[in-house]
């Protein structure tokens, strides 16, 4: 029996405290993305693939969200994004790490995937790989935000902006963390994607879990898929979308995964995040400890969503 196709994708775990972004204004961009992304899961061409990619750039083209426009600046000021995008069928990936001056990385992760022998392109070289793709760049200006700047003069040291996003909960909405697609189409295939602006005043060249196989997404057709959102560092050091995958092999739902895979990263590393997961057959999960996660959910035509623990706000399609 074919699986209901079903999409889930967040916008990022963080703190709930006020700051300059509208709670309101990223519910909005949640089901927006959401909506751009199950679009694709109809009819004879539903595609996984084509639904994550579409949810993802729909966050990377918004601003309040922290990748693609609207990412976090690096301690000079400037912005290096990463990204990742797998199919579950035959699990090709593609990623890249620090590129700069590309409107929506996970469409370049996906040329990776597709038009390379590689799974990762970092740096320069993936900047001259999507030249060689006929991929536009844009100006850095275009992709830079007055908050992004105003946050980097306040939180000048990367560990500093670690505490607030992951530790003390202090912080507002305005800085949250990555964002990601999970989906299951009608032809049973599983995909996920997941992209960043990485961490405020974060070093030159660091790359976090985002474009990392098993870290920052996950997926496989016998199973299901997933992306998470967090301290990258944290998240690569448990390999935390491997290691919800392996829960839900052994049997526990996405959910149940999901909270395990948390609880395990806490003990192991002290640290917070949050993520999203959808099994092979369309069971959703969608679970966080930090304060907050923007999250939505769609799957017959009905929309979940919600940004504080416990919210599950119901809507058309």
């Amino acid at each position: 029996m074919a699986p209901t196709p079903t999409l889930v994708v967040h916008g990022g775990a963080g703190a709930l405290s006020l700051g300059p972004v509208s709670i309101d204004d990223l519910k909005a961009g949640i089901l927006q993305a959401a909506r751009a992304g199950y679009k694709h899961l109809a009819g004879q061409t539903s595609s996984a693939l084509d639904a994550v990619e579409a949810a993802v750039c729909s966050l990377e083209d918004n601003p309040l969200f922290n990748a693609g426009k609207g990412s976090a600046l690096t301690v000079e000021g400037s912005i290096e994004m990463d990204a990742i995008i797998m199919e579950g069928a035959d699990l090709r990936t593609g990623s890249v790490g620090c590129v700069q001056n590309i409107k929506n990385p996970v469409s370049l992760a996906r040329l990776v995937m597709e038009k390379t022998e590689h799974i990762l392109l970092v740096g320069d070289g993936a900047n001259k790989f999507a030249r060689e793709m006929g991929v536009p760049e844009i100006p850095s200006e275009e992709l830079i935000t007055e908050s992004k700047r105003k946050f980097l003069k306040e939180n000048e040291k990367f560990q500093s902006s670690v505490k607030y996003l992951y530790k003390e909960r202090e912080m507002g909405m305005d800085d949250h963390d990555t964002v990601g697609a999970v989906a299951v189409d009608a032809h049973g295939n599983v995909a996920c994607a997941t992209s960043t602006g990485g961490i405020t005043a974060q070093m030159v060249g660091r790359v976090g879990d985002t474009p990392l196989i098993g870290s920052g997404g996950y997926c496989d057709n016998a199973v299901g898929a997933v992306s998470t959102t967090g301290h990258g560092e944290a998240i690569a050091r448990v390999t935390l979308a491997r290691n919800i995958i392996f829960y839900m092999e052994q049997g526990l739902s996405p959910q149940e995964a999901l909270k395990k895979g948390l609880a395990y990263m806490k003990e192991r590393v002290d640290s917070l995040a949050g993520g999203i997961a959808i099994s092979n057959n369309g069971e959703i999960g969608h679970y966080f400890n930090t304060e907050g996660m923007t999250w939505a959910s769609v799957q017959n035509g009905e929309l979940h969503y919600g940004v504080s623990p416990g919210e599950d706000l119901v809507t058309t399609y």
